[in-house]
């Protein structure tokens, strides 16, 4: 089992950066691929951004190419997501993912998912 503890959101106004942090438990950090999800009320859970096991292999939303950073560091077990130019339509709650090895935009394929937290941008 893959526990995922979610830190960092917040109010922020638009234009502000913030990052958010998953720090991940249970299986050798290297054998999962994480990602951020996130959801807006009355949307669907959309893939935000990703990793690969490797750290090799990174995706991004056209919403957010440009504007957010994902990386991940094996040593400290965590993945970050630097958000840089935010807007009101990135507020939302953020969901990091997990799922074993290969890399994967479908939310489908996540199998393990943190608790979220809650992105609130005002304009």
């Amino acid at each position: 089992q893959v526990q995922l503890v979610e830190s960092g959101g917040g109010l922020v106004q638009a234009g502000d950066s913030l990052v958010l942090s998953c720090a991940a438990s249970g299986r050798p950090f290297t054998t999962l691929s994480l990602a951020w999800f996130r959801q807006a009320p009355g949307k669907e859970r959309e893939f935000v951004a990703g990793v690969d096991n490797r750290g090799v292999v990174t995706n991004y939303a056209d919403s957010v190419k440009g504007r957010f950073t994902m990386s991940r560091d094996n040593a400290k077990n965590t993945v970050y997501l630097q958000m840089t130019s935010l807007k009101p339509d990135d507020a939302a709650v953020y969901y990091c993912a997990a799922k074993l090895y290969g890399f994967g935009t479908a939310l489908t394929s996540y199998k393990y998912w943190g608790q979220g937290t809650q992105i609130t941008v005002s304009s």
